[in-house]
C-alpha cells in the first residue's frame, strides 16, 4: 500500500472518522481488498448507504476496456486472454479518459489529497482527489455551491457524490438541497 496509505486501518478511520463530512458519518465506507498470490494488488471500495458504490482495481479498468470495446475479448477466455495487453491500454488510455481507476490511481489520488490544500483538492483534474475532497468536512457548502457548474462535465458517478454530499450538507443545515446545474 506504501507510504501513501501506511495501514489500511489507520487510512480508513482517517477518511471516515477524521475527515468525512459530519452529515455523511455512517453513511460512506471504504473497503480494501488484498488478493493474495497477486503481486500485491487491491481492489478499494467505496460505499455509500451500506452499498458498494464504486470499485478502484485492475479489473475494473480491464472490464471497462472489454465494455467499451476497446479490447475486444471472445468468450469464454482464459485468464490470459483477458489481461492481455492490459498494461499497453493502461499506458494508451490515461485515468483522465477514462472512468474507471486502478487501484495505485485511487492511492495516488489519496496521497494528493492527504498533501494539498483542500481548495487544491477540490479543483483537481483528478476525479478520484476530487472525490476526497467532495466528502470531506473542511468543504463548506458555499465551494459545493461554487462547484456546481462544473459538475456536470463531471463523470456520472462523480456527480453522485456531489448530489450526496449537497443533499446531507442541505439537510444538516435544515436548508432545501441545491439542485445540480
Amino acid at each position: 500500500m506504501g507510504k501513501a496509505l501506511a495501514s489500511w486501518s489507520g487510512m480508513r478511520k482517517y477518511l471516515e472518522e477524521e475527515m468525512l463530512a459530519e452529515p455523511l458519518k455512517g453513511r460512506v465506507r471504504y473497503g480494501c481488498t488484498s488478493y493474495v498470490g497477486m503481486d500485491g494488488c487491491r481492489a478499494f471500495e467505496l460505499f455509500l448507504d451500506g452499498r458498494s458504490f464504486k470499485r478502484f482495481s485492475w479489473e475494473t479498468v480491464n472490464s471497462w476496456f472489454i465494455r467499451e470495446g476497446i479490447s475486444p475479448k471472445e468468450r469464454p477466455m482464459s485468464t490470459g486472454e483477458y489481461w492481455r495487453g492490459f498494461q499497453a491500454l493502461l499506458k494508451a488510455y490515461p485515468a483522465s479518459a477514462r472512468t474507471e481507476y486502478t487501484d495505485e490511481e485511487f492511492c495516488t489520488a489519496l496521497e494528493q489529497y492527504r498533501n494539498r490544500p483542500i481548495g487544491e483538492s477540490l479543483g483537481s483534474g483528478d476525479p478520484l482527489e476530487k472525490m476526497f475532497a467532495l466528502l470531506d468536512r473542511r468543504t463548506g457548502r458555499r465551494a459545493l455551491e461554487k462547484m456546481r457548474e462544473e459538475m456536470a462535465s463531471q463523470p456520472e458517478w462523480l456527480r453522485a457524490v456531489y448530489r450526496l454530499r449537497t443533499e446531507g450538507t442541505a439537510q444538516a443545515e435544515g436548508l432545501p438541497g441545491p439542485k445540480e446545474g
